[in-house]
């Protein structure tokens, strides 16, 4: 195949994943870091500055634009390397080395936030720093990956207790309309979902941020607990002895928690479409930069989405809260 018909085919939004519009701006933001890097890793080749002019000796087989489309359509459908290695008339080894220069660009550009373009959120301290205007929806999601060899320490840490599978678990957060703020968290996925937000710092968060309001799901209980004006997890289920009236109460509140919470599903619904998201098959020593490269790319888009107004959800929410 030529490679102008491969640059063609991997630019479509089918494969690549990003509109050619979008492609265009990821080019013209990474284009400076990777030559840069590039030029960096040939210092420290040479060990010295260069003894040729600018220009002389071989020229590489992919420029940068080519590099970036086959690691895009490799995050997006997880081919293989030898396919990308065929389309693009190179050998594996350099599609392999591309796009472990393009991915770490991508995994570092943070998420970006809803009407305020240049601005990125890279860090758990950045999100609740914004979300002092927002209400934060908090989850954790697994992705399958593949199975330890035997008799490595820390086998069993993958192996889900939910799941029975071996997982890598992530922690996603969003806003009131799905739009993503930060994705991230890696951990196993033994590793309970409490336990994993709480090793990055976020019971002081909460402590240092008092205006901070969250929606949870039952996993973050004990953080409801601890901050109960903050943290809004769904309520005890009533006892069997309990009233009819109870029990209606709590399915009601229950329902409305659960509505006001739900959008961050639709969060995690946009990275499973990415296929390494799904069901990732390569080294879990790489998982977590290809999380944050996809995460970063989806933020993008969901940032897009215009701010509205509030739900009918909402209003009743914060109409019981002034209660």
């Amino acid at each position: 195949m030529k490679l102008t018909w491969a640059r063609a085919a991997c630019s479509h939004p089918a494969l690549s994943g990003v509109s050619r519009a979008h492609f265009g701006e990821l080019f013209a933001e990474l284009a400076a870091p990777w030559e840069a890097a590039r030029q960096s890793a040939l210092h420290e080749a040479r060990g010295g500055e260069r003894r040729r002019a600018a220009g002389a000796g071989r020229k590489p087989k992919l420029v940068f634009c080519d590099r970036l489309l086959l690691t895009l359509v490799h995050l997006r459908h997880q081919l293989p390397h030898e396919v990308l290695a065929e389309l693009f008339g190179v050998d594996r080894s350099t599609v392999s080395a591309a796009i472990r220069q393009v991915r770490p660009l991508l995994a570092a550009r943070g998420f970006a936030v809803p009407d305020q373009p240049g601005v990125r959120l890279h860090t758990l301290e950045d999100a609740f720093a914004y979300a002092e205007a927002v209400t934060l929806r908090i989850d954790g999601a697994e992705t399958q990956v593949r199975r330890p060899q035997p008799g490595l320490p820390g086998r069993r840490a993958f192996v889900s207790g939910k799941r029975r599978q071996n997982t890598i678990k992530t922690t996603t957060i969003s806003d009131g309309q799905g739009r993503m703020l930060l994705s991230g968290v890696v951990r196993p996925g033994r590793m309970h979902d409490q336990t994993a937000v709480r090793t990055e710092g976020i019971a002081e968060q909460f402590r240092l941020r008092p205006p901070v309001k969250s929606e949870v799901d039952a996993g973050y209980a004990g953080l409801a607990k601890e901050f109960p004006g903050q943290v809004t997890a769904p309520p005890k289920k009533p006892k069997g002895t309990a009233c009819d009236g109870d029990k209606r109460a709590w399915t009601e509140a229950r329902r409305r928690q659960s509505s006001a919470r739900i959008c961050v599903e639709h969060t995690h619904a946009e990275l499973r479409q990415w296929a390494p998201l799904r069901r990732f098959t390569g080294r879990r020593e790489t998982y977590s930069e290809t999380h944050l490269a996809i995460a970063a790319l989806v933020s993008d888009r969901s940032a897009q989405r215009p701010t509205r107004g509030r739900t009918s959800t909402e209003l009743v929410l914060l109409r019981d809260s002034t209660r």
